[in-house]
């Protein structure tokens, strides 16, 4: 009995459905592999952007600043490469963690003490940012960069009117006056206000001291340029704030003339060498996998990419927030 031609068509169409769903998902589990394999060559070693020849090293310090390994870790390694002659830091950033800013200057600093290193600011390099560029030997920045915002923050939240407003009460029992507090569950006292301000005077003291030493300033230089505004790097040049106005050519052009570098070298971007994401694959893998039908593997791939993005700032910071301060 002859198939009715609608059946045939519908058996046609099935036929051409698994052979397209069939092919997504060979591709898919390829594309899976391939992460895999790259990951596993980034781990082992295998990919080492520029480290093979001699070149210029550029690291970007980018986002919020928190002392994390992996930028310690491409800033080190920067410095032991004997392939990069000289380091550019790229730096973009609000700031950070006190601590975290000060990680990142030590480590800087150590990188500094074996070949020359220069800080290149992009839109922004204020409060924990500019501790950072202070670890370089010179610091370029364009004209309409911010730089500055020297000062320390300590912030928290103080929901006790709030509290009282729904009949709800925190009960504790702590071991003197001053432990956990502030805790944002009741007016803050003066004896815990007056602890928190020694904190932020101490560290303030110790970023002022930073900048003065650094960049060379006089007690009357210091003092205008230390009141938590940021400046454009126009303003800043004449105030000590910056070397120079330009950007990576100048910075390049200065390496070159100034410190000896061999003219002509690729600026290598160094990167992060672990996870998928660094390796730009985990939203495309993710994707694919979810477009084949691969849904579980999709959710760990987002799932792995959702904890990379995790960080939370908590103490002292050193951040610039426009409009705050």
């Amino acid at each position: 009995m002859p198939i009715p031609e609608a059946e045939a068509d519908y058996l046609v169409d099935r036929r051409k459905l698994r052979r397209s769903l069939s092919f997504w998902r060979t591709l898919a589990f390829l594309a899976v592999g391939l992460a895999i394999v790259a990951a596993g060559l980034r781990l082992s070693g295998g990919f080492h952007p520029g480290t093979g020849n001699e070149h210029i090293a550029r690291v970007a310090i980018r986002g919020l600043i928190v002392g994390d390994d992996e930028t310690l870790k491409l800033i080190r390694e920067a410095g032991e490469s004997k392939s990069a002659s000289a380091i550019i830091l790229a730096i973009d950033s609000p700031g950070g963690t006190t601590t975290g800013s000060d990680l990142v200057y030590q480590e800087i600093r150590r990188a500094a003490a074996k070949k020359p290193v220069i800080a290149v600011v992009g839109t922004l390099a204020a409060s924990g940012a500019y501790i950072a560029a202070l670890g370089s030997d010179r610091i370029v920045a364009n004209g309409n960069s911010l730089v500055g915002s020297i000062g320390v923050l300590f912030q928290f939240p103080n929901v006790s009117k709030l509290l009282d407003s729904v009949g709800v009460k925190m009960e504790e029992i702590k071991s003197s006056p001053l432990k956990a507090s502030p805790n944002g569950f009741e007016p803050t006292s003066e004896p815990a206000r007056a602890a928190l301000a020694a904190l932020v005077a101490d560290s303030f003291a110790w970023f002022k001291a930073l900048v003065q030493d650094r960049r060379q300033m006089s007690d009357a230089e210091l003092a205008s340029v230390a009141d938590g505004r940021v400046f454009t790097a126009r303003m800043g040049l004449p105030l000590k704030l910056v070397d120079q106005l330009g950007g990576e050519r100048e910075a390049v052009l200065w390496l070159e003339t100034e410190k000896g570098i061999k003219k002509g070298l690729p600026v290598t971007t160094h990167k992060p060498e672990r996870g998928f994401d660094n390796l730009g694959l985990f939203s495309s893998v993710a994707n694919l996998a979810e477009f084949a039908g691969l849904s579980r593997i999709a959710g760990v791939l987002r799932r792995g990419q959702a904890e990379s993005d995790a960080a939370a700032l908590d103490g002292l910071v050193s951040i610039w927030q426009g409009g705050k301060n």
